[in-house]
């Protein structure tokens, strides 16, 4: 087995893999990811998965571009071609990206028919090629995204070696979700619930690849669950709890990070968004496509259904603006 090399990226620190949010198709988009970093300074970032043939044959500022305060952030790639995945990662390298993930754990149908995410677990060997590929175009740390196994496979044998494959092609890190894929029989929806969680599996994992940085990822809801796992695996990865509740973002800081400046406060959050929306607006940006990854700010607070609605709605109307986001800010008292 080769030995894990801890490296830094050229701008000299480390992916924040202690903390990260996870990479979500129709989510995690640029502005999802401003907002994000108003709440926290040291999370890692996702992209959306972006495909290699995208990338090649797409624009790669509207599918790449990403604002500077948004560091530290990372790009998932989708594929299953080395070269076409080598070509893909020259281009990301342009774009200055902390870390370069390639997806191996979506269950979709699409994502099959095109012979990347989970599927690829079945073939390491492949995976390892892609992995390799890619180390040779970039400077920054490559890291691979997987389940704990998909349909039949056995998750003991198979991820030990789906892992030591990944190890000995070089990656940086291995995030885990501690569930299954059944790729025959359920829907990309119900591969996130149905399949039972199994974090004692990704534990062991971690001992077993020591050093090698592992985050565990699946079904984690609260900091004070992150911080649970943290005894046991050097990183969590937060999904959908993190975008339904953005603003426990705001805690991880000083709760996962040990930072000691005091958190963002909601108000604070609200003119920053603002500011940005009125500078993105100005360069075309569509409002409703800034306003919906700010709904979950409410949650749970007093106010937060007509929040939403002036979220969702309001900002759908002729004249609307920056000045609507204030409006639903108000109704916060905040």
């Amino acid at each position: 087995m080769q030995h894990y090399q801890s490296h830094k990226n050229s701008a000299g620190r480390f992916p924040a893999h202690r903390f990260s949010v996870a990479p979500m198709m129709d989510w995690t988009d640029r502005h999802c990811r401003y907002l994000h970093r108003q709440l926290s300074g040291r999370a890692l970032l996702f992209t959306e998965m972006v495909t290699s043939a995208a990338i090649i044959h797409g624009d790669p500022e509207r599918l790449l571009g990403y604002d500077a305060i948004e560091h530290p952030v990372a790009v998932q790639l989708g594929g299953s071609d080395p070269d076409e995945l080598a070509r893909a990662t020259k281009i990301c390298q342009q774009f200055g990206y902390d870390e370069i993930n390639l997806n191996v754990g979506c269950p979709s149908d699409r994502v099959q028919a095109g012979r990347f995410g989970a599927c690829l677990m079945a073939e390491p060997d492949l995976v390892a090629r892609c992995v390799e590929a890619i180390r040779n175009e970039t400077d920054r740390p490559v890291t691979v995204k997987c389940r704990i196994g998909i349909d039949q496979s056995d998750i003991e044998k198979d991820l030990d070696e789906f892992a030591d494959k990944m190890l000995e092609a070089g990656v940086a890190a291995l995030y885990v979700h501690a569930r299954k894929a059944w790729l025959q029989g359920l829907s990309p929806k119900e591969n996130r619930t149905i399949p039972p969680l199994n974090y004692e599996r990704v534990y062991r994992l971690a001992k077993r690849l020591a050093p090698l940085p592992l985050i565990i990822n699946g079904g984690i809801e609260t900091l004070e669950a992150c911080k649970e796992h943290l005894g046991h695996v050097n990183g969590v990865m937060l999904g959908r709890a993190a975008y339904q509740n953005p603003f426990m973002l705001s805690r991880v800081d000083s709760e996962i990070f040990g930072e000691p400046a005091p958190a963002p406060t909601l108000a604070q959050i609200a003119q920053t968004m603002i500011e940005y929306t009125d500078r993105q607006l100005a360069m075309g940006a569509r409002l409703n496509h800034i306003t919906r990854h700010m709904i979950g700010l409410a949650y749970a607070m007093p106010g937060a259904r007509r929040f939403r609605q002036i979220m969702t709605m309001d900002v759908l109307e002729e004249g609307a603006g920056s000045h609507t986001i204030a409006r639903a800010f108000e109704v916060l008292k905040l």
